[in-house]
């Protein structure tokens, strides 16, 4: 099959009635590396291009979500905190769009019943109708 495990997927086709960035973009803690002298965990980095990776908290915009999809997690694989748009709206969170958006479906068991899941990355954020052609998709690192 010529499916990746992970693919490309339209902003809009994720959040068709918008995103909005709730708090910050945080590193993701590696839970598998060794704790850090002062009790702290390393930062984690990509499989694929050994980049550190970032995420934030969204919330989908779409009335027909239901509880346990509004709040969603974003990935980034960056060398730099990735730095959402300035806040122009008058709501207490900002309006995004995703770029360089891809999805990997997962099955989550915690619950009760077995149900789908999704994990999104994405190379960059912007707000809303912005000019997405200068967002940059994440590099390889040079092997060693």
């Amino acid at each position: 099959m010529a499916l990746a495990k992970r693919f490309p997927i339209a902003h809009a086709m994720v959040f068709p009635n918008g995103a909005f960035l709730r708090g910050y973009v945080e590193p993701v803690a590696d839970f598998n590396g060794e704790k850090r002298a002062d009790g702290s965990r390393p930062q984690q980095r990509d499989k694929e291009t050994g980049l550190p990776l970032w995420q934030c908290t969204v919330i989908d915009a779409d009335d027909d979500a239901n509880r346990k999809d509004i709040g969603v997690s974003v990935k980034f694989a960056a060398e730099v905190q990735p730095v959402p748009p300035k806040n122009t709206s008058p709501l207490p969170w900002t309006p995004v769009e995703f770029t360089g958006l891809t999805a990997l479906p997962w099955i989550d068991d915690s619950g009760p019943r077995p149900r789908l899941s999704w994990s999104f990355r994405a190379s960059g954020m912007v707000a809303p109708g912005q000019d997405r052609t200068d967002a940059k998709p994440p590099t390889a690192k040079a092997a060693a």
